[in-house]
């Protein structure tokens, strides 16, 4: 980890794990480490995490008997965060900021008329959306919501799929009001696109999950864009039509809850989520139904070991579950 936290925050983490003995438990940290290359400082910080781990999978057990018994409509399991705690998560991964004194708002999509859309919308399996990529220890959702969708509509125009750099907007989008790793609005990403005429391909500008100076090369743009809509606030009909008539779109989602850090499959539903509070940028690439349940596919950025592949399966029609419908845009080129 970045930074090792006082031995005497122990006592803010629960000491006993009521599900898995001694054992039990040192077998699972172990193999926990072994698949995560986990490798800390001391023993005094090993010791720390293991008792956040043992927390966390106190968590993970106590929800997923919870689903076995029908009372969950989706699973978590053992990921990548597993030895932080979620204030730590949620500081680290988390970064869609408001911004308001530099908030952008473009064109409205008020759409609604849901009458002869598909049931079902996948844009993973039209060429259009590319692998799931890996914002790594820095509050980067924005920019890779914000990129997802600009390489879809790229995709759509041209017929070639190009891989974009968050990196560029890291580093260069700051004159718009984005803050790099401490976090971004989505919109003011599309707008310094605009401003800039243009986003790097990520092959020409790499990503490092870390600030650094702008290096933009007018030569490796990959994407230009003219212009931005924002689809009509709190309406999961005018996302709907938004996602099957123009293709993927970004979100800002509440994805604060422990149950959004350790998802593992099904479809996510969590009473306690906000629509309001909103933290991460993620991106709807489809929805349907399944069994019964409506849902969006959501493109995340935590990598394809995280959820269903590096995706998520969020709760649709349900009151605006996790804010996914109260902020959402995609750029117009």
């Amino acid at each position: 980890m970045k930074s090792f936290v006082a031995l005497f925050a122990l006592i803010a983490v629960a000491q006993t794990n009521s599900f898995f003995s001694e054992e039990e438990l040192n077998n699972e940290f172990f193999k926990f480490k072994n698949e995560y290359g986990r490798f800390y400082s001391n023993a005094q910080e090993e010791q720390y995490r293991r008792e956040i781990f043992a927390s966390n999978l106190e968590f993970i057990t106590r929800h997923n008997r919870e689903a076995l018994a029908g009372r969950q409509t989706f699973t978590v399991g053992i990921n990548n965060f597993t030895d932080i705690t979620n204030e730590e998560f949620r500081r680290t991964m988390n970064g869609y900021r408001k911004l308001s004194a530099h908030s952008l708002a473009g064109s409205v999509h008020t759409d609604e008329d849901v009458l002869g859309l598909p049931d079902t919308v996948d844009w993973t399996t039209k060429g259009v959306v590319t692998p799931i990529k890996f914002q790594d220890v820095c509050a980067s959702g924005w920019a890779f919501a914000a990129i997802a969708s600009i390489e879809g509509q790229h995709a759509l125009k041209t017929g070639k799929l190009v891989s974009l750099s968050e990196q560029n907007l890291i580093d260069c989008s700051r004159p718009e009001g984005n803050q790099g790793c401490g976090g971004g609005s989505i919109n003011n990403a599309f707008q310094y696109v605009i401003d800039n005429k243009g986003i790097d391909t990520e092959s020409s500008y790499r990503y490092f999950g870390i600030d650094q100076y702008c290096e933009f090369k007018k030569s490796s743009v990959g994407a230009t864009i003219k212009s931005f809509t924002d689809v009509k606030t709190n309406s999961e009909l005018a996302l709907q039509t938004a996602v099957a008539n123009v293709g993927p779109i970004s979100v800002v989602i509440d994805a604060s809850k422990n149950s959004f850090q350790f998802y593992q499959s099904g479809i996510y539903y969590d009473p306690s989520c906000s629509s309001t509070i909103l933290d991460h940028g993620t991106t709807v690439v489809g929805y349907g139904t399944l069994n019964g349940v409506a849902y969006w596919k959501v493109k995340n950025s935590f990598g394809a070991w995280w959820g269903e592949k590096g995706y998520i399966l969020m709760s649709r029609n349900m009151n605006n579950q996790c804010g996914i419908a109260s902020k959402a845009s995609y750029p117009n080129l």
